[in-house]
């Protein structure tokens, strides 16, 4: 009903004219005092066929709303043409559209370059970066000093940023890079926190971990990036105490810190990109990406992610492992 009134209201002037003319003539006979029957029933039968030409040309009309309709749907690179121009007008739009879809193609082609130009170079730039840390590290292990431990450390933290690089570059680019695989779920935590293993003593905090004895199919590479940035967040905002993991049930991996905690009006924005909250602009090294990707990984790995927090009372994050679906192959 909707599109019939639209299509009324489009075609308004032109019933309009029709009536008028019938007006004109019949005032005209009146006038001329012509019999008004010889008007009236011609002015009847065209309005009939009128009225046929019109519902016929709605018909049309209408048919070509639900092509277009569906054709709206569609993604661009999808729609091969459009509905057969019945008019100069239609034609003419039909031309600019291809025009705009032309360019909007060369575009998106040129934006697709210059993004995998830019992951070329920053791929190329992390395994370059990842020589000279890999050089000062071997340099370094030789020397058992406060000093020596403390620039590993840090040389660990610089790895660590140019691997979120990396990871921030191929969330959308490198869909191919996830292979998934059964993997023992300790096995990926006990590598993970391995990597931390000389902060947490330089620090002398307590790792408490309890065996999980759970199998994943998931992606591993993936799975222990989210991983080290939980600990590396737990750790960056626990001065003192201890970081837990365990498993609770519905196979949910937990890990746990004393640390400071999360204000509760940053809870619920906690993942969003670029987001530091109040401890991150207390700490003002927050770069608000670590758990942003954290969030888009677990998704892309059908794992769900959440925290739980108070101020003063530590961090909870949360791995809910069984959401995850994928059976081996």
């Amino acid at each position: 009903m909707k599109l019939f009134l639209a299509y009324i209201r489009q075609h308004k002037k032109g019933i309009f004219a029709a009536v008028l003319f019938c007006m004109i003539f019949l005032a005209a006979f009146v006038l001329y005092r012509l019999p008004a029957g010889a008007v009236l029933y011609p002015g009847v039968l065209c309005g009939c066929l009128g009225l046929f030409f019109l519902l016929t040309d709605y018909a049309q009309v209408r048919k070509k709303h639900r092509q277009l309709s569906q054709i709206r749907g569609l993604a661009e690179a999808m729609i091969s043409s459009l509905p057969e121009a019945n008019s100069v007008t239609d034609r003419d739009y039909q031309r600019i559209i291809e025009a705009l879809k032309e360019e909007t193609l060369q575009r998106e082609s040129a934006a697709e370059q210059k993004n995998q130009d830019m992951v070329d170079y920053y791929t190329l730039w992390v395994h370059q970066i990842k020589t000279p840390i890999a050089s000062m590290r071997l340099t370094l292990q030789n020397q058992d000093t406060a000093l020596a431990r403390k620039l590993l450390s840090d040389l660990f933290r610089i790895e660590q940023y140019a691997d979120m690089v990396m990871a921030f570059l191929r969330l959308d680019t490198v869909s191919g890079d996830y292979v998934f695989r059964e993997l023992s779920l300790d096995a990926v935590i006990r590598q993970a926190a391995a990597k931390f293993a000389s902060e947490f003593i330089q620090r002398k905090i307590r790792l408490e971990y309890e065996p999980v004895n759970e199998t994943v199919v998931t992606d591993e590479k993936w799975l222990s990036f989210v991983l080290e940035q939980i600990l590396s967040n737990g750790l960056k905002y626990t001065r003192e105490g201890s970081i837990r993991i365990y498993m609770t049930s519905p196979k949910t991996l937990c890990i746990a810190d004393t640390g400071m905690g999360i204000d509760a009006g940053d809870l619920p924005r906690i993942f969003e990109k670029g987001y530091t909250g109040y401890n991150g602009r207390k700490d003002k090294k927050a770069s608000g990406i670590g758990l942003y990707l954290c969030r888009r990984i677990c998704t892309n790995l059908g794992i769900g992610i959440s925290v739980s927090s108070k101020p003063g009372s530590g961090t909870v994050v949360m791995l809910k492992l069984e959401q995850y679906n994928l059976k081996k192959e």
